[in-house]
């Protein structure tokens, strides 16, 4: 019995120590373990400095190498920046230089198609009818309208009427910039001036002159920039009727109710010779850059082209009635209008008209009585194929010339109430000037009451953003 549980002493005795021999080993492990993670550690932290001395070590030896380039390749890199800057200079003047040899060209080339009068800018067909709300209104003068100009760079409007006076507006804002007063009965040599209704204007296409004539005979010479008179030409024994500079100069063409066209030098103020041919009264006169002008003879039926340094004059017949105005489209075409109210074009080298459209603004009066509306003006877009012609049926019409000017195509209609009186094109094409009377700038054979005596400045829509339109070599 006693040794019975000897033994058993002995063997939880024994179980004691496996007991604890197993965790003093798993301290031990757990130890190890710790230690083990703990130097994974500090070795990973070691390999981060060590990177990073790396790192500003290189960084330290690229900079010691950049200290290292020589004098020598310094120069020479220099030298290789330097050569290649000049290359690329180089290759931008060229670029340069091409482009603006293609400029001269193109603008030489339009030049000798202009003074051929083969230039042709075919941009009819990107104008739009304009909307009636963008049509500006300038009101000033207290009678009809009778003759407006614009200025060559188309910042500026001269207007004139039967009141006498020149009224020089900004065509921007709409302003009144300077008024040319008539001159008043009774007081005649004290004022500088207009005693008579002006019937015509023309400026020089420097913009240095203005001229402007009336039913007194006489033509006034005006500083365009300022105003201020210069001088008076006399000589035509009725109504001045007509007016225009010589493109490029400052000689002045004038046409006259006394059935002659004189020439004048303005910078010289002087006259140089008078030219006759016309069987009744001149209505109208036009001319471009070649030494002739074009001129529309009344009741004579005929439009006359005179020749000043040959002194010959070329007569063309196709109207029925009064020719009352005309203008050149460019050196080798005329459009014309007449109370009959056909409007109709002409080349230089045909006696007839190329085409000729009749009742072109249709007609009026009982039934069986009918007239037909009157041409009161015509204008045309230099070098284009675009012309506009006014009478007083309410509408202003915008034409387009057919190829080789053999036909008048209608574009679109402009409403405007009165005598259009005077019509004049901007020399971008973006806008049209119209002179509006309750009369016929002429005379008083009728009087639309419920019109405005104004300047009416009609933008022009193109379709999008339109070039200079395709030339055509006609």
């Amino acid at each position: 019995m006693s040794s019975l549980s000897g033994r058993k002493r002995k063997s939880q005795a024994v179980g004691r120590k496996r007991t604890l021999k197993q965790a003093e080993n798993g301290e031990d492990k757990g130890h190890k373990k710790a230690s083990s993670k703990l130097n994974e550690e500090i070795s990973s932290d070691s390999e981060t400095e060590n990177f990073t001395e790396d790192k500003s070590k290189k960084q330290k030896q690229d900079e010691d190498e950049e200290i290292e380039e020589t004098a020598q390749e310094k120069k020479l890199r220099l030298a290789k920046l330097y050569l290649e800057q000049l290359r690329q200079h180089e290759e931008e003047n060229a670029e340069q230089d091409a482009f603006e040899n293609d400029l001269i060209a193109g603008r030489l080339q339009e030049e000798v198609l202009e003074q051929k009068g083969k230039l042709r800018r075919l941009v009819a067909k990107n104008y739009l009818p304009p909307d009636e709300k963008d049509i500006r209104v300038l009101r000033g003068h207290k009678l009809p309208i009778t003759c407006l100009v614009i200025s060559p760079d188309d910042k500026h409007i001269f207007s004139a009427s039967k009141d006498f006076n020149i009224i020089k507006w900004d065509l921007t804002s709409g302003r009144k910039i300077h008024t040319i007063e008539g001159k008043r009965k009774g007081a005649e040599e004290q004022q500088v001036g207009h005693a008579a209704h002006i019937l015509c204007m023309a400026i020089s296409s420097d913009g240095k002159y203005l001229a402007s004539g009336d039913r007194g005979k006489l033509i006034l010479i005006w500083e365009a920039a300022t105003c201020k008179y210069l001088y008076k030409f006399t000589g035509h024994r009725d109504a001045v009727s007509g007016l225009s500079f010589r493109k490029g100069t400052h000689q002045l063409y004038s046409a006259s109710h006394d059935r002659s066209v004189k020439v004048w030098n303005v910078s010289e103020n002087a006259y140089v010779e008078t030219l006759f041919g016309h069987q009744d009264v001149i209505t109208g006169l036009d001319s471009l850059s070649r030494e002739r002008c074009v001129t529309s003879g009344g009741r004579d039926g005929s439009v006359r082209i005179w020749k000043i340094a040959e002194e010959s004059q070329l007569v063309f017949l196709g109207h029925a009635g009064s020719i009352d105005c005309v203008q050149l489209i460019n050196e080798e075409h005329i459009i014309s209008g007449a109370d009959d109210g056909s409007i109709a074009l002409w080349g230089v080298t045909k006696k007839k008209p190329l085409a000729l459209v009749k009742q072109a603004h249709g007609v009026h009066g009982d039934e069986g009585l009918e007239q037909p509306y009157w041409i009161c003006s015509v204008a045309a877009l230099l070098n284009s194929d675009v012309v506009a012609t006014g009478s007083h049926d309410s509408k202003m019409r915008l034409w387009k010339c057919g190829e080789g000017f053999r036909s008048l195509e209608p574009l679109f209609e402009i409403p405007l109430i009165g005598f259009v009186n005077s019509l004049k094109f901007s020399t971008s094409g973006n806008f049209l000037v119209a002179g509006v009377g309750q009369e016929h700038r002429l005379g008083r054979w009728w009087r639309i009451k419920e019109a405005r005596n104004g300047v009416y400045i009609i933008p022009l829509k193109k379709v999008g953003a339109q070039d200079s339109g395709q030339l055509q070599k006609s």
